[in-house]
C-alpha cells in the first residue's frame, strides 16, 4: 500500500482518460480505418485482442464476494488502467476490471490511459524495469492520491511469464502458454486478487 501523498494525476488528466466504451471504440476505429504504416505490424494483435475481449465479456460473472466488497466500499475511487489494444494480457484482464467497476454501485470509476502516449504515467509503475501492461492504479477520487496498485498479471501468470522468458521460449509459444493459462483459470485468480486489493482499501 502506497504512502504517497502527492496526486498521481490532475483532475484534467483524469477527465481526459478514456471510458471503457471509448477505449473499445478507439480500438475498433483503428481497425476500421486506413492503416497507419507505423501500426501496420501491430494490427493483427489489435484484431486478435478485440476478438478475445468480445468473447470474454459475456462470460464474466463477478464473484459474489468481490461484488459485495466493491459495493461496501465507503469511499469513491478512480481506477486508472494503463493499457494498449495490442496487448494480449490486457485483453484478458481489462474486461474483468471493468466488470468489477460496473457492479460497484459507483464506488469504482475506471479511466483508461494508453501506455505509449502516457510514458510519464507508466514510468511510475515499471515492472522489473519494463513498461509491462496492464497496470492498474486505484486513486482516491477526492485527492487523486494512490491507494493501491495491481498488475500487470495475476501472480501465477506473472510467474509463468518470467519462467518462459528466462528460458528464452519463442514469443509465439510464450503467448500461447499464457493465453492457455488464462483460459483454464477462467478469471478465478484475477478476481481473487482483485478481491484482496479491494478489501485492503483504507487499511
Amino acid at each position: 500500500m502506497s504512502t504517497t501523498s502527492a496526486p498521481v494525476l490532475t483532475s484534467y488528466q483524469v477527465a481526459t482518460g478514456l471510458t471503457y466504451a471509448a477505449y473499445r471504440q478507439q480500438n475498433a476505429d483503428l481497425l476500421a480505418s486506413e492503416p497507419d504504416p507505423r501500426l501496420a505490424k501491430m494490427l493483427p494483435y489489435y484484431r486478435e485482442n478485440e476478438e478475445r475481449m468480445d468473447q470474454l465479456e459475456p462470460t464474466i460473472t463477478v464473484l459474489p464476494e468481490l461484488q459485495a466488497a466493491a459495493q461496501q466500499l465507503t469511499q469513491q475511487y478512480i481506477w486508472v488502467v494503463i493499457t494498449e489494444g495490442w496487448c494480449g494480457d490486457a485483453a484478458q484482464l481489462v474486461p474483468i476490471i471493468e466488470a468489477v467497476a460496473q457492479v460497484s454501485n459507483g464506488h469504482l470509476e475506471t479511466r483508461y490511459f494508453l501506455r505509449d502516449s502516457n510514458s510519464e504515467l507508466i514510468d511510475r509503475y515499471l515492472t522489473n524495469g519494463g513498461r509491462a501492461i496492464p497496470m492498474t492504479v486505484l486513486l482516491h477520487a477526492d485527492s487523486l492520491t494512490e491507494t493501491a496498485v495491481w498488475g500487470p498479471r495475476p501472480a501465477p501468470a506473472q510467474a509463468l511469464f518470467q519462467d518462459l522468458k528466462a528460458r528464452e521460449v519463442p514469443f509465439a509459444e510464450l503467448a500461447a502458454q499464457l493465453h492457455g493459462w488464462y483460459a483454464q483459470n477462467a478469471t478465478r485468480t484475477t478476481q481473487q486478487e482483485l478481491l484482496a486489493l479491494i478489501e485492503g482499501l483504507g487499511k
